[in-house]
C-alpha cells in the first residue's frame, strides 16, 4: 500500500511527540500491507472504523489521536485525509474531510 502525504504524519509527530513511534510503526506496517478489502484492514487493525467511500479511521496512541485515510484498494494507495486529537476529531465530519 502506498501512503500519500507522509509529510502530514511527520508534521503531526513533530508537534505531538508522543505519537511519533506509533505513527512510524503504523506507516511501516501499512506500507508493506496488501489490503484488498476493508475486511483485510479489520484483520490487522480490529479497532479501525470502516467508513463510506473507502475511508478508514485508525486509533493512534490508545485513541488519543485519530487518523483518517481514504483508500483505493485497486490502485493500492492510501491518502491521509486528517490526523488530530480526539477533541478536534469530534468537530469534523470524517466522511468529508
Amino acid at each position: 500500500m502506498r501512503v500519500i502525504v507522509k509529510k502530514r504524519l511527520r508534521d503531526f509527530w513533530e508537534k505531538y511527540t508522543d505519537s511519533q513511534e506509533q505513527l512510524k510503526a503504523w506507516y511501516k506496517e501499512v506500507s508493506s500491507s496488501d489490503w484488498k478489502t476493508p475486511h483485510d484492514i479489520k484483520t490487522d487493525y480490529p479497532t479501525a472504523n470502516i467508513l463510506k467511500s473507502g475511508r478508514v479511521v485508525f486509533n493512534i496512541c490508545g485513541n488519543k489521536y485519530r487518523l483518517i485515510v481514504q483508500i483505493n484498494y485497486l490502485r493500492q494507495w492510501m491518502f491521509i485525509r486528517y490526523i488530530g486529537n480526539h477533541k478536534d476529531y469530534d468537530l469534523i465530519d470524517a466522511e468529508t474531510v
